[in-house]
Formats: structure tokens, C-alpha cells, sequence
């Protein structure tokens, strides 16, 4: 199966049950889904010097080699792996290297790996990110403990998300996926990319900002901020429909031809669908398109519950999880979509039509798949590139009829497999 056709499931074990336990307990619905692979936020300890909030946040580590004892243990951790692994799911872990906790093994250990202000003290380039301390990349030392870490890790699981990975030299990356290769073979790197913006802000100060085309040099996926701000800016009525589909046209010709797009509305750092989408008929037009564009959509923990509230990183804040998961069957269906070829192998397009659709097109050989979405839920006529006919709706299991090329939506995704 290629990354196209994959869906990550993140999760914030402390929201989440709290142990590795009880995410373990949890996997086989997890599973049932269809997801493919799971994201685990920092599994490791946080420190305890500048701590934000009661518990602090999984980003400030204080030890790469251990695991967060509030979790549980490394046998707890492993049992959680290899349960995973069983159910057919692969593994994913977050990976800070970036900086450390003010009061981290690393520090006590080698104050050289670290940044020093120019008065001597340790500290970070990153203004609000008072509870940590950032690492030195010019120091060689510190590759490679960082390299044997990553490969002590790879030893249980199947990838890694690498935090702020634009900061860090890309030099770096790509000896590190090397090291790695030799341990775990067809290990999966996830980038955190970074907007446009904070790319530039961060060159201006001179230091090390990488771009989506560069990181795809190491990475595999590397998330989609980079039109994060056209996404918000139509949530919100700023600017319209069309100036959003060419910022995701443009990715076509900016980035290498296999490229993969970690394709979500929401996550750990950003607010919930549901709180930027109220309305549970353009939730489900969204969803629906995080699973048709190209690339491989992140479901947030939660997600399927349509819960509102994004958690706080720094304290305990249970994730919504009550009666039936609202959206179960349609990702259930989605989930079960994505993994045909044509979303891999196919020839894509997209189009902005009048009242807000977007027409999207997957083709490949005499296949067909055409997604009409309807981003602010509402009726709208909509051309489609299929012969006049009724053909069977995915998501309904309806049949719905294209009339001189046009196809009528009240307002609900429609999704086409022709073929």
C-alpha cells in the first residue's frame, strides 16, 4: 500500500485514557476504522524548569531514551507496539529535536550540544517557547547521539513525526534516515513543515528555515501548512473559493511529482473542525475532501466524535469521547476509499465551481473517481466530467443522475466511483 492510499490516527496519550494502556485497549477500534497507522505525540518525560501549566507540554523532553513514567513503562510501551503491530497497524512517534527541557539529561550531560545566548546563557530563538531550550546543530557531537537515538526507537516503530523538522539542518535528516534504513527498513518520516511566513521570519533572523521542496528531500509526507493560511482565510469568508483551490493547484507544480501531503483540518496545534465548522453537513463535505485530495489524511483523536474543544497541551483535558462516534460510518467508508489505487496511481484535478463546490477528479485507465463537495453545505448544480446517466452515490448508496452534464447536490458531498 502506498502513503496515498494510508490514514494516520494522532493521538495525545495523556487525553486519551492517559497510559499506554489504555490507548492499547482502545487500538481494535481504532483499527476497525480502517486506519492504517497511529501518531503518538511525545511518549517521553517532560521537565520540570519552566514547566507551562500543571503537567507541562509532551515538547519540552527532558530524557530522548525514556519514557513519560506517567504513562506507564517501557514494557508498557512495547506491549502497546506490539499489540499494534498485530492488528495490522503501524507506528508512528513523535520526535523533538529541535530542543530539550531547561532541564533535560541531555543538558547535564553535554551543556556543549546546546545554544547559547550571547551572554552565555542557554535559550531558544522561539520567543513563546519559554519552556525549553534549543539544541546546536553546529556541534557534531550531537548528531550522532541524536542518530543512535532515533535508531534505539526504530527498534519498535514504524516512523516518526519529526517536530519543527525546518529548523533542523537537512543535512541532518537525511544522515539520520540513513542510520536508520539499516535498522528499520521502510521507516516513515513525517515532517512538520511550516507556513510561509514563519519560514521567511526565521531566515531574516539567519537562521535555519527549510522549505516543503527541501524537507521532501529526506521526508516522505510533510504536513500541508503551507496553505494553511488560504484554508483559514476561506473558513472565515476572506477570500473565496477559487483563490483557495489554486493555492492547492500550485502544490502540483511546486513539489516532486510523488509527493505526499498530510492532508487535515485540524490537530494538536490548530483549532477543531468542528469548532470551524459548526454546521455538521460542511464537516462532512470537509471530511470528505481531507480523503479525496491527494495525499494521506490525519484524523485527530476525537475527531470522529466531532469533538469542539482543542486540548490544552499542558494540562489534563480529556478528549470528548461519548456515546456513538458521530462520523464513524462516513470514515468508515472514506478510510475503505482512500485505499483504492486510483488515489495513488491516478491523475488528479480539481475545480472551484459557482456556490462554493469543488469538483475533484481521480482517473486512472478507464477508472473513475469525481468528489462533488459543497464546501459551505449548500444546494448547488455542478458540472462533472461523466456521461449523462445515474450512477450509485459512495456515501449514500443512492442513485443519483447526471443530466446535460451536470449533477444536482443538496448541499451533501457526493462521491462517484465510475469504472
Amino acid at each position: 500500500m502506498q502513503l496515498r492510499n494510508m490514514t494516520l490516527y494522532s493521538i495525545f496519550i495523556r487525553n486519551f485514557g492517559g497510559t499506554f494502556r489504555a490507548v492499547e485497549a482502545d487500538l481494535p477500534r481504532i483499527r476497525a476504522l480502517g486506519v492504517d497507522a497511529i501518531w503518538l505525540l511525545p511518549i517521553h518525560p517532560i521537565g520540570t524548569v519552566k514547566r507551562k501549566g500543571i503537567l507541562g507540554s509532551p515538547y519540552a523532553i527532558s530524557d530522548y531514551r525514556a519514557v513519560n513514567p506517567e504513562f506507564g513503562t517501557m514494557d508498557d510501551f512495547v506491549h502497546l507496539t506490539d499489540t499494534a503491530h498485530a492488528l495490522g497497524l503501524k507506528v508512528l512517534i513523535d520526535v523533538v529535536y529541535h530542543h530539550t527541557s531547561p532541564d533535560s539529561v541531555l543538558l547535564n550531560t553535554h551543556p556543549e550540544y546546546f545554544y547559547r545566548k550571547p551572554d552565555g546563557s542557554f535559550g531558544n530563538h522561539v520567543g513563546d517557547w519559554t519552556d525549553i531550550i534549543d539544541l546546536d546543530f553546529d556541534v557534531p557531537g550531537l548528531w550522532n547521539e541524536l542518530i543512535d537515538t532515533l535508531c534505539f526507537w526504530a527498534k519498535y516503530v514504524d516512523g516518526f513525526r519529526c517536530d519543527v523538522a525546518a529548523m533542523v539542518p537537512l543535512d541532518f535528516w537525511l544522515q539520520a534516515r540513513a542510520r536508520v534504513e539499516a535498522v528499520h527498513k521502510n521507516c516513515i518520516w513525517l515532517a512538520e513543515s511550516v507556513e510561509h511566513g514563519f519560514i521567511r521570519y526565521n531566515r531574516m533572523q539567519g537562521l535555519v528555515a527549510l522549505s516543503d521542496s527541501e524537507l521532501y528531500r529526506a521526508f516522505d509526507i510533510c504536513y500541508d501548512y503551507d496553505i494553511y493560511e488560504d484554508f483559514i482565510a476561506y473558513a472565515e469568508g476572506k477570500i473565496p473559493l477559487s483563490a483557495y483551490v489554486k493555492a492547492l493547484e500550485r502544490q502540483e507544480s511546486t513539489y516532486p511529482a510523488n509527493y505526499v501531503k498530510l492532508r487535515n483540518t485540524e490537530n494538536h496545534d490548530r483549532p477543531r473542525t468542528a469548532a470551524l465548522f459548526p454546521d455538521p453537513v460542511v464537516r462532512e463535505n470537509w471530511l470528505c475532501w481531507n480523503f479525496f485530495q491527494k495525499g494521506m489524511p490525519l484524523l485527530y483523536c476525537g475527531q470522529e466524535w466531532a469533538a469542539d474543544r482543542t486540548p490544552s497541551l499542558f494540562d489534563a483535558d480529556p478528549v470528548l469521547r461519548e456515546g456513538e462516534p458521530i462520523h464513524e460510518a462516513l470514515l468508515k467508508k472514506l478510510i475503505t476509499m482512500k485505499k483504492d489505487p486510483l488515489f495513488s496511481d491516478g491523475v488528479y484535478s480539481l475545480e472551484a465551481q459557482e456556490n462554493d463546490v469543488i469538483v475533484s477528479t481521480w482517473t486512472l485507465d478507464d477508472r473513475k473517481a469525481v468528489g462533488i463537495l459543497s464546501m459551505r453545505g449548500k444546494p448547488a448544480a455542478a458540472a462533472v466530467p461523466l456521461p449523462d446517466g445515474a450512477y450509485r452515490e459512495l456515501l449514500s448508496g443512492t442513485d443519483c443522475t447526471v443530466q446535460s452534464g451536470t449533477v444536482t447536490t443538496t448541499g451533501n458531498p457526493l462521491i462517484f466511483l465510475v469504472g
